[in-house]
């Protein structure tokens, strides 16, 4: 315990690390607002990517769907703030958002998590479109003409501290008995069920934190941008977002946030050639997929512990 205590307190370092860094840049002019932006849009999509991968990477199951449980935190936040316009009314937005979005991954993953491989994909694929399609038709979302002028309350400062927040969450779930169940039924499903896990408990469990992760970062991109419609949460979405996961590494968090970070920076750097932008962007995807198909990193995950180990053995071969 107090090994595991002390990994979460050089991890909370860190992270406050890379947020006094940025702050610092900011103050002394060496990032500018355009740079702000690019970096609080690869904040909300390391939460994207990290919940994506609790899915697809540690539960083992293909999901199409993030898209739609991101419209239901982005929806959930504009009508929300737009009513109540206090960073209270942001906050609650946030939570009911992912109360709805949990509720619909639940009902969704009962039936549809018996299902494998291309077949759950088209029909987490599927309910994610009947989710923008409601969207499109409601009165209450204003229709396909969307919801513009939202009181801005999120930064790239909070949603870094959320970025931080749900990453340290799915490490610990993973590390967790929880975790390790939904590693086994990921890994060999039959034997799961033979020492007593239930294999649809536990991909619903991952599939409905996931959906949680993706309607968070739903409410902090609607609230950011100050608006949103339909059409940002198409199919192309739920594709951006699995580029992502498996650039960085099937199953590999570090990697994730690594995947995110290195995309943002691309996007931005190829936003100087205009229309050629997505066909220089899909080459480097397709080159980089050649020569490294298992992504970034793989599986492979930093870690605290290990690193303090083999910095310790170094010391002691020295000696």
């Amino acid at each position: 315990m107090k090994r595991n205590l002390r990994e979460q307190f050089i991890w909370l370092l860190i992270a406050f690390g890379g947020w006094l860094i940025i702050d610092l840049l900011t103050f002394g002019g060496v990032i500018n607002s355009f740079m702000l932006t690019i970096i609080t849009m690869i904040e909300i999509n390391v939460i994207l990517a990290v919940s994506l991968n609790l899915i697809l990477g540690i539960s083992g199951q293909f999901s199409l769907g993030h898209a739609g449980f991101m419209a239901i935190g982005a929806y959930a936040s504009a009508i929300i703030t737009q009513s109540l316009p206090t960073i209270w009314g942001f906050f609650l937005s946030i939570v009911v958002g992912i109360v709805i979005a949990s509720f619909i991954a639940l009902i969704e993953g009962i039936p549809t998590l018996r299902l494998k491989g291309d077949y759950l994909a088209i029909a987490t694929l599927g309910v994610s479109e009947i989710i923008r399609i409601t969207i499109n038709n409601l009165e209450i979302t204003n229709g396909p003409k969307g919801i513009y002028n939202l009181p801005q309350f999120s930064n790239w400062s909070l949603v870094y501290i959320f970025a931080c927040i749900v990453t340290l969450i799915i490490v610990n779930l993973i590390h967790s008995k929880t975790g390790r169940a939904i590693l086994a039924v990921r890994d060999n499903e039959i034997a799961a069920s033979a020492v007593g896990v239930n294999p649809t408990k536990y991909k619903v469990i991952a599939f409905t934190i996931g959906a949680a992760g993706a309607s968070l970062a739903g409410s902090l991109y609607a609230n950011y941008i100050q608006s949103v419609t339909p059409g940002d949460f198409t199919f192309m979405q739920s594709i951006s977002v699995l580029i992502m996961v498996v650039l960085g590494g099937v199953g590999s968090i570090t990697g994730s946030v690594l995947a995110a970070v290195v995309l943002g920076v691309v996007d931005t750097v190829l936003q100087n050639y205009g229309a050629l932008r997505m066909v220089l962007y899909s080459l480097i995807l397709i080159i980089f997929m050649l020569f490294r198909p298992a992504g970034f990193l793989g599986n492979w995950e930093f870690s605290v512990k290990r690193f303090f180990t083999k910095q310790k053995s170094s010391r002691e071969n020295k000696s």
